[in-house]
Order: structure tokens, then C-alpha cells, then sequence
């Protein structure tokens, strides 16, 4: 069987993202340059990737070695990073350094990166409304991509259709309730683990996840689902055979708990803290 054939949305300049990516985040070192080629193997040509990570060399690795087995072109992948400056400055107490850069000022450096041709496509991480309103306002090249977390306990709807009457598409994050995440705590639910879930993937004949992920992709949204395990990378992708009734949406639907795992609670003291927040 060859590689998964992975549907696109288009964004508002005309550029391609696939709906499904590989997620990078927590991906240890000496895992995700196999996983990278595992994905690749598999049909991914969308990589979620930061700074932060602190892996995104490896990510790079992965890729020179498909470009040069001749599996992929450079022009075949979309490849997302989050640039993040100097990581995660501490002071001598150990607290994050919080930055007093306007975003307003990392936005026009980011279209200068456009006009410059290094890339092609710029977007927005964890910012609410408001935020987004005042970006468009003063923006001469606007966002066409917003990532967020977004799974069952956290529909983000309000939020999703804010940014789909402005033109942008929404990118969710953490679709599997990230239950390595720092973030998670003790008692939280496991989405994986909701039996109401289970109850639908077991109608459907499919993975919990499977599940989740066809969810998101049937709400319009692109969904990064983070693995270095070869075959749960390849039934992350395994979801273009079924589709989930409208019956089934809505159900999922009502699990919404407004539950956020990346709470960003370390930023508290930044000026335009919550960035987050839907509203």
C-alpha cells in the first residue's frame, strides 16, 4: 500500500497546507529524525516545528535524508516554525523572563520575512480575538493561519468562527488532550481514555484517535498529532476512509469542557496576557 494521499485547505494567498501534520513538540532527541521519515514514508508533507523544541535540527536531518532518497522534493513539504527569540530566558530566581515586545513589532519583522522570500506564509499562535483584531488592523500582510489547542474538551468554537469570518484557518494543537504535556495535572480527564469516546470508535471500527482527529478535519480545521511510534504515525493518517454522521459531530460536540492543558499560566505577568483566551 502506498503513502496516504492527505487533503489541503487553501489559505486566503493562495498556498496549501495539508489538514493533518506531524507534531514535534516533546519529540525527544535521537526519536523524531526516524519519526520525520517514518511521517514522510507514511504520506505526511506537513511538519509542525518550533524553536523551542529544541529538536528542530533533527526535524531538518529527517528531511535532507528523504529529499535525498528522492521520496519528497523541499517544494513537496510544508514546514511550520515558531520562532521564540531567546527560548525561555530565566532570572537568577529561576522565573521566565517575560518579554516587552509589542507583537505588533514581531509582526512587521515577519513580513519583512515575506517580502524577502524566506517564507512563504505567515500565521499566529495562541492569540485570542482581540489580538487578532489588532494585528489585522495594522498588518500590510495579513495572518492566514491561527494555532491553537483544540480537541473534544476544548472546542474552541467561539474562536474558530472568528477566524473563519476574517479569512484565516485554524490550525489545533494537542488534539489527543496532550496527557504528556508539563501542563497536565493530576485528576484532569484523559481524553483517550472517555468512554463516550470509545462508544463512537467502536461504531465507526476506528482508533479513539482516529476518531478525534477525523472530527477536527470534518470541522474544517488542520490538526498536528504529535508521535514517534512508526505505526501510530501511520494511523494518525489512516482517517480519509469514514466519515463521522452529523449525529456523531454533535455528540462529540457536547463533550466540550472549555478544558485547556497549555493554560499558559507562566505568562500571567505579561502586559497582553491571556493571549489564549477565545474572547
Amino acid at each position: 500500500m502506498g503513502p496516504v494521499q492527505i487533503p489541503s485547505l487553501t489559505f486566503e494567498n493562495g498556498y496549501k497546507i495539508p489538514v493533518i501534520g506531524l507534531g514535534t513538540w516533546k519529540s525527544k532527541p535521537g526519536e523524531v529524525e526516524r519519526a520525520v521519515q517514518d511521517a514522510i514514508d507514511a504520506g505526511y508533507r506537513h511538519l509542525d516545528c518550533a524553536c523551542v523544541y529544541g529538536n528542530e535540527s533533527e526535524v531538518g536531518h529527517g528531511i535532507r535524508y528523504k529529499i535525498d532518497e528522492g521520496v519528497v522534493q523541499r517544494e513537496d513539504l510544508f514546514v511550520t516554525s515558531k520562532e521564540d527569540g531567546d527560548l525561555m530566558p530565566t532570572d537568577s530566581d529561576g522565573n521566565i523572563v517575560l518579554s516587552d515586545v509589542d507583537y505588533l513589532d514581531t509582526w512587521r519583522q515577519m513580513e519583512k520575512c515575506v517580502h524577502l522570500g524566506l517564507t512563504r506564509s505567515i500565521g499566529l499562535s495562541n492569540f485570542n480575538s482581540q489580538q487578532i483584531d489588532r494585528v489585522l488592523a495594522n498588518a500590510t500582510i495579513k495572518p492566514v493561519n491561527l494555532q491553537v489547542e483544540c480537541n473534544p474538551y476544548l472546542t474552541q468554537k467561539k474562536l474558530i468562527n472568528f477566524c473563519k469570518s476574517r479569512g484565516i484557518t485554524v490550525t489545533g494543537y494537542s488534539p489527543m488532550g496532550s496527557p504528556d504535556s508539563p501542563y497536565f495535572k493530576v485528576g484532569m480527564p484523559r481524553l483517550l481514555e472517555d468512554p463516550k469516546l470509545k462508544e463512537v470508535a467502536q461504531l465507526v471500527g476506528k482508533s479513539v484517535g482516529q476518531v478525534v482527529l477525523r472530527y477536527l478535519v470534518q470541522r474544517g480545521l488542520v490538526t498536528v498529532p504529535k508521535s514517534v511510534t512508526k505505526s501510530r504515525i501511520q494511523e494518525n493518517i489512516n482517517i480519509f476512509n469514514f466519515e463521522l454522521s452529523e449525529a456523531d459531530m454533535n455528540y462529540i460536540d457536547s463533550f466540550n469542557q472549555n478544558l485547556r492543558i497549555c493554560h499558559r499560566d507562566h505568562a500571567k505577568g505579561h502586559k497582553y496576557y491571556p493571549f489564549n483566551a477565545e474572547f
